[in-house]
């Protein structure tokens, strides 16, 4: 018989669901009354920018911004009719195409991160020590490492290379 979360772990899982939808709804409000686009939008360029060519497949921009493939089609939609990004078609497999960042795109991103980052600092780091943060962090590993694939890149040098989501 396979074992049943105990009450500490349902309270936890509740709280965890909660506060993730919280803080990130304050975040989108805060850049929302900063001028900017939604987070998805920032989640999406950092992403690209971050492509070792400043380009990916669609398919490796879903997996790594965790959205569904109609959300990530219709976000690339935007972005291009937007001028953030462009659409290239692969040169090997003609059925197959690419998303790359264009320099507007690099240029938004950047300015988004002032008020990404304010937004993560009143949510977040204001309300933990560094070394409550190094631990939460280390509890979120925990709970990540048995969800498959999910690999989250190293966020080791904050203040230079921004965080997604």
């Amino acid at each position: 018989m396979k074992r049943k979360p105990s009450t500490e772990a349902t309270s936890a899982w509740i709280r965890l669901m909660r506060v993730q939808s919280r803080v990130l709804d304050c975040v989108e409000q805060d850049l929302k009354k900063a001028g900017f686009p939604p987070l998805a939008w920032y989640d999406a360029l950092l992403e690209l920018s971050r492509a070792p060519s400043g380009e990916l497949r669609p398919v490796e921009l879903e997996r790594q911004m965790l959205i569904p493939q109609y959300s990530t089609s219709r976000l690339i939609d935007r972005l291009v009719d937007e001028g953030l990004a462009s659409r290239r078609e692969c040169k090997i497999d003609k059925r197959g195409q690419f998303v790359e960042i264009t320099e507007a795109g690099r240029e938004l991103q950047k300015r988004m991160w002032g008020a990404y980052s304010a937004a993560i600092e009143k949510y977040v780091g204001s309300k933990l020590s560094d070394a409550d943060a190094v631990k939460l962090s280390g509890l979120l590993d925990r709970l990540g490492c048995s969800c498959g694939e999910m690999k989250l890149p190293p966020v080791a040098n904050l203040n230079e290379t921004s965080p997604s989501r």
